[in-house]
């Protein structure tokens, strides 16, 4: 078969080594390949392979031959499933592999923007030492309160290393549970969420992103956090509003945000809207690596090759997303 992997900076070697030792034809294409040449090598692939790149109806539409797209990882919303559906084409992901780890990245983020590790390496790599003074003062964890907006996996994950391990509140905003389902994993359910964010220490988001989320945190409700609420967000960079971020940090609305993903990747410092971040001490950026380290990457690939045997032997393919988009695809008989 040829099969057609996009993002290939993120690198997959057991797939990739796997493939080509069965002689499958495997071709790589960069991440921002043009819709063009995406178009032009689909014409004639079984099977793609894609993590960020834009598959869109215009692309989907060209691949004549095309089985299965495989997301080799969760968010699904670069990809016209409608346009794939209409094309008797299945679409999954691989939406369990990182749940722990995005979940320790987000908790990292907020560990080390509560005890202002950030300046404070900036302090000891310029002048070498920091005697105690006030402006080096960090926060416990400990009796304060976390809010997690999205309940699921990921976030039940935070809520447990924040309440178990560090003795924290856990209180949630999640639509789609009950006060009893989020009780079990240690959360107090508050069905409004500005009432919610007006008690939080902390926030971490953890929601899928759809029209219902989008700029879910807005001016609005930076102007109900605290001053000294840290925000941190490892989901999908719009769920917030980030101009109105920017702005709340500017102005000393809250002191302080974490952030691993963005609406406009990647982040640069010449002409990216939010390229003042990067002159805030009280900020931490990272390259939308929450989810990579060792052993999710071993899950990942492991899965992903899973699902691209079930495609070639002409299986039904497993769908683990909870997300109806890909829970109520049409029967496929590949």
């Amino acid at each position: 078969m040829k099969i057609v992997r996009t993002d290939m900076e993120l690198e997959t070697p057991f797939v990739d080594e796997t493939l080509r030792k069965n002689g499958h034809d495997l071709v790589l294409l960069p991440d921002g390949v043009s819709e063009e040449i995406l178009m032009k090598e689909l014409e004639d692939c079984d099977i793609l392979l894609m993590c960020y790149t834009p598959i869109t109806k215009n692309v989907i539409e060209s691949a004549k031959r095309l089985k299965a797209i495989v997301k080799y990882g969760v968010g699904i919303d670069a990809i016209d499933i409608p346009a794939a559906n209409a094309r008797g084409i299945v679409v999954v992901n691989i939406p369990e592999y990182a749940e722990e780890t995005v979940a320790e990245g987000a908790f990292a983020m907020l560990i080390a923007l509560a005890k202002k590790l950030p300046t404070l390496q900036k302090q000891m790599n310029s002048k070498a030492w920091v005697w105690p003074s006030s402006e080096w003062l960090g926060q416990d964890i400990a009796g304060k309160t976390l809010g997690i907006i999205g309940c699921g996996k990921i976030g039940s994950s935070m809520a447990r290393m924040a309440g178990l391990g560090f003795r924290a509140r856990v209180i949630g905003y999640d639509p789609s549970k009950t006060k009893e389902e989020l009780a079990k994993r240690g959360i107090q359910k508050y069905d409004d969420l500005s009432e919610m964010l007006k008690e939080c220490d902390f926030i971490s988001l953890h929601s899928v992103l759809n029209k219902n989320t989008k700029h879910l945190i807005g001016a609005k409700e930076f102007s109900v956090m605290k001053e000294t609420a840290i925000i941190i967000n490892s989901a999908r960079g719009a769920l917030i509003d980030e101009l109105a971020l920017l702005n709340a940090l500017e102005k000393k609305q809250i002191a302080g945000a974490g952030l691993d993903v963005y609406s406009q990747e990647p982040l640069n410092k010449t002409d990216h809207p939010l390229k003042k971040l990067y002159e805030m001490d009280n900020v931490i950026l990272l390259p939308h690596l929450t989810f990579y380290t060792h052993e999710a990457m071993h899950r990942l690939e492991v899965e992903t090759m899973e699902r691209i045997t079930e495609v070639m032997e002409n299986r039904p393919v497993t769908i683990k997303s909870k997300d109806p988009r890909l829970q109520n695809q049409p029967q496929i008989k590949l």
